[in-house]
């Protein structure tokens, strides 16, 4: 097999759709997105007799927590060989460039067949995630209608609630949209006390894949006061609820806010709504109860995927991983 960068943007996201991903962190958006936040990063892909069999956005990161490459919700392959040969090309890199460990989240089933494989190849689970490890899934196969039977009683009803209470959605994309949503985060970072993402993480992210026509936010407004907003990315396959914010209060303008980006998304032709991160176990900070409660009130499955893996190259690793144990304590896990 052969392994080299890629500079073609349309091929890559043609497999990445044809894919069909359950998540955009492996698409060229998010790509260009790392680049303008000043990371380095490498798109590889794995040939076989001149055919992609494989694709990997690899960040190369320099933290305090170490040096290290990542693999975000990827790398996208079905295939066992192009998995190792990636996985060897990586180890070479590291060592050249002096990297401690090799970290992949990947989006492949959480069952004993997978886990294996990644035994077998010699990683072993990361004490800590950096993206989201399981999912909470939305299929967008049914009519309105059905997806609103499909919902937890007490749901549907709030949906139902801010439209009588006068609740209204706009869609905005403007630059003042950046603004206004975080106005409304900082509040929600204040409220629930998260470590917050910057503005200018924000600002890069919308415009990174809304010059795609790919990002779109979403403002839920009472009496012309914005009581909560979100910021939905989008590929072929599916919606993403990646950024959320919201100020409490008796009017239900989450609900309603929820249920207008699923519509979106139909519209779009999305397959499916990936609401993000849920509540698991030893691995989210418990705080997380809430927001899996209300995700998990619009219907759909839950997906779990692999624990982010890691591959040891460096004695240095045992740092990262004490310090990792320390923030996952931190965080309330």
């Amino acid at each position: 097999m052969k392994i080299q960068e890629i500079s073609d943007q349309n091929g890559w996201n043609i497999f990445i759709d044809v894919s069909g991903s359950l998540s955009f962190l492996q698409s060229w958006e998010w790509g260009e997105f790392q680049k303008k936040m000043g990371q380095h990063i490498l798109r590889l892909g794995v040939y076989e007799k001149n055919t992609i069999v494989a694709l990997a956005l690899v960040e190369k990161m320099n933290s305090k927590r170490g040096r290290y490459l990542f693999v975000p919700h990827g790398p996208i392959t079905k295939s066992v060989p192009a998995l190792t040969a990636l996985r060897n090309y990586l180890i070479d890199l590291a060592k050249r460039e002096g990297y401690e460990f090799i970290r992949i989240g990947p989006v492949m089933d959480n069952n004993s067949e997978n886990l294996k494989l990644f035994r077998d190849l010699g990683f072993k689970m990361a004490p800590i995630y950096l993206h989201s490890e399981d999912f909470w899934m939305l299929p967008l196969d049914k009519s309105e209608d059905e997806l609103l039977v499909g919902m937890r009683k007490t749901t549907r009803y709030l949906i139902r609630k801010a439209v009588r209470d006068g609740v209204t959605i706009e869609k905005r994309t403007d630059e003042k949209a950046v603004e206004d949503f975080y106005k409304i985060y900082e509040k929600t970072v204040e409220r629930e006390r998260f470590s917050p993402y910057s503005e200018k993480f924000i600002k890069y992210e919308f415009e990174a894949f809304g010059k795609e026509n790919n990002a779109l936010f979403f403002f839920g407004k009472h009496d012309e006061n914005i009581l909560a907003s979100a910021l939905v990315l989008f590929t072929k396959s599916g919606a993403f609820y990646h950024q959320g914010a919201s100020i409490h209060s008796k009017i239900p303008v989450p609900y309603l806010l929820q249920w207008e980006v699923i519509k979106e998304a139909k519209r779009r032709g999305c397959n499916f709504y990936n609401f993000w991160g849920i509540l698991i176990s030893g691995r989210t900070p418990k705080a997380w109860e809430g927001l899996t409660t209300f995700k998990t009130g619009f219907g759909g499955y839950e997906y779990k995927c692999v624990p982010t893996q890691d591959y040891i190259i460096s004695l240095k690793y045992y740092f990262t991983y004490l310090y990792e144990k320390f923030l996952q304590w931190k965080r309330g896990v």
